[in-house]
């Protein structure tokens, strides 16, 4: 996926490549969001929720954080307190503007799920996870 590329970070500050990351991934739920948002910290903990029952039934999705967070301590402090174990985009990179663009993120919470080869499931993920919950991942891979 040629927009998501070089370095993630875990909330506990470490570092990973995007294809490390990623390579298991057959479904991408970019997650754009922000800890200064009360609807992004109602929705954090419903995805975190099916996140786990996804990983849980072997579901091969992975989340990436998209962050619209003012500092780095904010992005890593939303992080800790309500996130599953899944990778943010660094505070700062120049991905977070591109990806906001590519696909027309005008307000958060957003969730994009995307293929694993980049190609656009669906931008309403926020909407199929409060309706479906994990249940969501077998339409994501129709």
């Amino acid at each position: 996926m040629e927009i998501l590329t070089g370095t993630l970070v875990k909330k506990d500050g470490s570092e990973v490549s995007c294809s490390e990351a990623l390579k298991e991934a057959e479904v991408i739920g970019l997650y754009f969001s922000a800890h200064w948002c009360p609807p992004c910290r109602n929705f954090t903990p419903i995805l975190a929720d099916a996140y786990e029952e996804m990983k849980d039934l072997n579901y091969k999705f992975e989340v990436v954080f998209v962050s619209s967070d003012r500092d780095e301590k904010s992005l890593f402090d939303y992080m800790k307190e309500c996130h599953g174990d899944w990778y943010a985009l660094p505070f700062g990179s120049e991905k977070i503007k591109e990806m906001k663009s590519k696909y027309s993120i005008t307000g958060i919470p957003t969730l994009v799920v995307v293929r694993n080869d980049g190609r656009l499931v669906t931008v309403n993920g926020r909407a199929d996870i409060q309706s479906k919950g994990a249940k969501a991942y077998i339409e994501w891979t129709k």
